[in-house]
């Protein structure tokens, strides 16, 4: 049963740290043009569905990649912010190399834009950050059954219980 529950608190950090990792990508891929102090403001409902699909796609590609980092975890009970930002760090970077043409005869990615690397890697961070604080601190806990209750020390012999 516990294990239920932890898949539950799994998914939800899950959705929460892609859900902050699509702000952060959408946010810093529209501040140069949000920054422009020339344009007009830029509409709150198209900023919405914007988030909406940096979530939907962040989710998507990162579900893999994060399901590994999440099974390494949870097996070996680490629960170090580190490891959850290093994590989340290798995510972001595996999601965006992952739609990067690879030249195999050169053994190298054709059109890296350093700025979107740095963007997606950072956003990584933030995600396994945020993953870390709703899931990751208590990685493995549920396979460990909770410890026993000392009894209470008894009474002195001269007293009386409170009541």
């Amino acid at each position: 049963m516990a294990l239920i529950g932890r898949l539950f608190v799994i998914l939800f950090g899950f959705l929460a740290a892609c859900f902050v990792a699509g702000m952060i990508v959408v946010g810093a891929v529209l501040y140069p043009e949000i920054s422009d102090l020339g344009a007009a403001p830029i509409d709150q409902g198209a900023i919405n569905v914007l988030m909406g699909f940096g979530f939907i796609f962040l989710s998507g590609f990162a579900l893999l990649p994060a399901l590994v980092v999440v099974l390494i975890t949870e097996a070996f009970y680490i629960r170090s912010i580190l490891a959850y930002a290093v994590g989340g760090a290798i995510v972001g970077a595996a999601c965006y190399l992952g739609l990067i043409p690879f030249d195999t005869e050169t053994l190298q990615f054709d059109g890296i834009v350093r700025r979107h690397l740095e963007i997606m890697t950072g956003a990584g961070i933030v995600a396994g950050l945020v993953y870390w604080m709703i899931a990751g601190r208590s990685a493995g806990a549920w396979r460990r059954p909770p410890p026993p209750v000392p009894p209470m020390p008894p009474l002195p012999s001269r007293s009386r219980p409170l009541s």
